[in-house]
């Protein structure tokens, strides 16, 4: 999706409001300090394969794979209201969404199945953990949130509240349903409000500390900090996707409402 040459050369999403130096220049680019450990390819290295795990199957398919989650990010910008209702708030933000310069599909660490770069402004899909339209979908959507905070709310990414309070969004938006809840096992059945927010603080918690070299208590402490505000703001898709609803669609429907455009 996206070339060495346009990582060199072009400007990010935000290319209505500024150049590439002045994005670079809001976050720090020591890209030690970014996670970057987990995105190989985000360093200039080239993948490098085992051949005990291409014997075995596990690794050798990096150029079908790749072709693959291509295909399926394709599918879920024409086709989810998710992800089109995001890139239509980006749009409306004065951030554009150019699918080939801003979506980059790349070998990652397992750990991880996807990711925004906040250096280049770009959103990472990990083509060998996220293997299908489902999957890639909720990386798109908890991704783009990011960049909408980004571009939208001035998000400083090395602040460790807004970084706090961006996973609050993405995870509130994006991932916590009731059920999802339940099979991480973040769940009670007495208090679903409880629940879901509890399911939110994890996997916000789990996010923080994948990317930025903090102790739990520095992270726990942040997100509780922000948690009250951040977890009220449901902007742009204006509230929490419930599983086997129609919310996804009831929020592409109504983005018009509230001054969103439709992609």
């Amino acid at each position: 999706m996206v070339n060495s040459d346009d990582k060199k050369t072009k400007g990010f999403a935000a290319d209505a409001k500024v150049d590439e130096q002045s994005a670079k220049s809001k976050v720090d680019t020591d890209l030690s300090k970014w996670g970057y450990d987990l995105y190989p390819e985000r360093k200039g290295e080239k993948y490098k394969t085992s051949w005990t795990k291409v014997i075995s199957g596990v690794e050798g398919r990096e150029n079908i794979d790749k072709v693959k989650c291509e295909r399926n990010v394709f599918k879920c910008v024409k086709n989810s209201p998710l992800v089109k209702l995001m890139m239509g708030a980006l749009k409306s933000s004065g951030c554009p969404i150019d699918i080939r310069r801003h979506f980059s599909c790349e070998v990652c660490d397992p750990s991880v199945t996807g990711g925004y770069d906040p250096v280049l402004n770009q959103i990472v899909i990990c083509q060998n953990s996220s293997r299908n339209e489902g999957m890639i979908q909720g990386v798109l959507t908890h991704e783009l949130i990011h960049m909408f905070d980004f571009c939208r709310n001035e998000l400083d990414f090395q602040n460790i509240d807004h970084l706090a309070c961006t996973e609050i969004r993405a995870a509130n938006l994006a991932h916590c349903s009731f059920l999802s809840a339940w099979t991480q096992g973040d769940a009670s059945p007495l208090n679903i409000k409880t629940t879901h927010q509890d399911c939110v603080k994890s996997k916000a918690l789990a996010s923080v500390l994948a990317v930025r070299n903090v102790s739990k208590d520095e992270a726990i402490e942040a997100i509780e900090r922000v948690f009250p505000k951040c977890y009220a703001d449901l902007e742009p898709i204006g509230r929490r996707i419930r599983r086997n609803s129609r919310d996804m669609h009831n929020a592409f429907i109504e983005g018009p409402m509230y001054g969103y455009d439709v992609y």
